[in-house]
């Protein structure tokens, strides 16, 4: 399909399959991270939890790449991707972006029990040469879109609290917050300081 951002710059969001995994897994998803969300433990939690932006001492460089799970040619080989939709930007002819929507509730970040019609949108990603263009919003209002033509009622998504960008766009395309996991990568001594955030969002 077409679609025109508000700078009037045409892009076509088209369905792939393996034998363009390859442009996908090429477009980055590293950034800069300058500010974290810490969390404040107010009464041992009794008293919930408050999210306060805080800068980093020293701005560092997060690859999701490093870690080995960077795009459909490795999700392939770990999950069963047979109803996976991955789908892919476009502007003459270069993949400037892609979004990938599980329609599976199982695959819910936030835990065994979620609601029966529940995407979760696995991945989004938008080149670096190309950020800050709408891209990203127009991939994510386009997996919105095929997931109401799926009859999915919400949509689920992780994210980290590292990733303050991201967090602010959720919110901008109307997610709401619905769960801190603080100890969420516990098991992983790289990622261990970072807290699980699930954002959701009702599509009925």
């Amino acid at each position: 399909m077409n679609v025109m951002n508000e700078n009037s710059i045409t892009m076509q969001i088209q369905t792939i399959d393996y034998k363009q995994f390859s442009l996908y897994d090429a477009i980055s998803n590293a950034f800069e991270v300058h500010t974290v969300l810490q969390v404040e433990v107010l009464e041992k939690g009794l008293g919930g939890f408050r999210l306060v932006e805080t800068p980093v001492p020293q701005p560092y460089i997060k690859d999701y790449n490093v870690q080995g799970n960077d795009g459909p040619t490795a999700w392939a080989r770990e999950f069963d991707i047979s109803r996976w939709s991955i789908f892919l930007a476009m502007e003459d002819e270069r993949p400037v972006g892609g979004v990938t929507v599980v329609p599976d509730a199982s695959m819910c970040p936030a835990g065994p029990f979620p609601r029966a019609d529940l995407a979760v949108v696995w991945d989004i990603r938008v080149h670096p040469a190309h950020r800050e263009r709408g891209i990203g919003t127009m991939l994510f209002r386009h997996a919105v879109a095929w997931a109401q033509t799926q009859g999915c009622g919400q949509l689920a998504l992780e994210t980290q609290n590292i990733n303050v960008p991201a967090c602010h766009f959720y919110a901008r395309q109307g997610c709401t917050l619905g769960a801190i996991h603080r100890f969420g990568y516990a098991g992983s001594p790289e990622t261990a300081h970072e807290v699980a955030l699930i954002w959701y969002l009702d599509l009925v």
